[in-house]
């Protein structure tokens, strides 16, 4: 689940999951650092149908406007006909399973710095003035998509290198038991010849009880 995730990966922050059956999404992420609280809240709602359904968004805007959150992401299964990997729509961040690691990691830094330039700039620059202009702006969309498509594009390499070793795995797994079959073979032909002047190999030997 998605406040798993952040609860893992932020331990500073507080994770506020809504509860199911009341209105709103699936959590809010209130970011902490270790030299200031609330930084700034970050609104997460999920969907897993196969169709993407525009009233999401007005929805999705109006219960953040209601939680007092500064950003909204939507994450989905199935983007909007307009895209063809996360962006920007009407104002939320809409994205897939795949791309909402990369993007949760990418927005909260940016939160961080909005508050970090709100206190320099305090009673000269409205907060939400400062966080709406930078986070619509191209250049911020742009640097957005750059990392998290390097972060879903190791999160891949990750995934193969863990098939390739599962497999090297079992292959060795194969070629050592194919030796210890044939060593125990050669070994019970020689003592069926050689009978006790052959020495005893434990590790070869089947285990037994006096009583037998």
């Amino acid at each position: 689940a998605i406040e798993e995730y952040l609860e893992a990966k932020y331990p500073f922050d507080t994770i506020e999951e809504i509860k199911k059956g009341a209105r709103g999404g699936d959590c809010i992420q209130v970011v902490n650092t270790m030299e200031a609280r609330n930084c700034g809240k970050i609104y997460y709602e999920s969907k897993r149908t196969k169709d993407f359904q525009k009233p999401w968004i007005e929805k999705l805007k109006a219960d953040m406007r209601d939680k007092g959150a500064d950003i909204r992401v939507l994450v989905t299964e199935v983007l909007p006909k307009e895209l063809d990997r996360l962006g920007l729509v009407e104002g939320v961040w809409v994205c897939t399973f795949d791309e909402f690691k990369g993007l949760s990691n990418v927005l909260r830094e940016s939160i961080i710095k909005i508050n970090l330039a709100k206190k320099s700039k305090e009673n000269k620059t409205d907060k939400m003035s400062l966080l709406y202009g930078y986070l619509t702006s191209t250049e911020f969309t742009m640097q957005v998509e750059a990392i998290v498509e390097g972060f879903t594009q190791m999160q891949s390499d990750l995934d193969s290198e863990k098939r390739s070793m599962t497999r090297i795995w079992k292959q060795r797994e194969k070629q050592i038991e194919k030796v210890l079959e044939n060593t125990i073979g050669m070994y019970g032909s020689i003592k069926g010849i050689a009978g006790n002047s052959i020495g005893n190999v434990k590790a070869l030997e089947l285990p037994f009880s006096e009583e037998d």
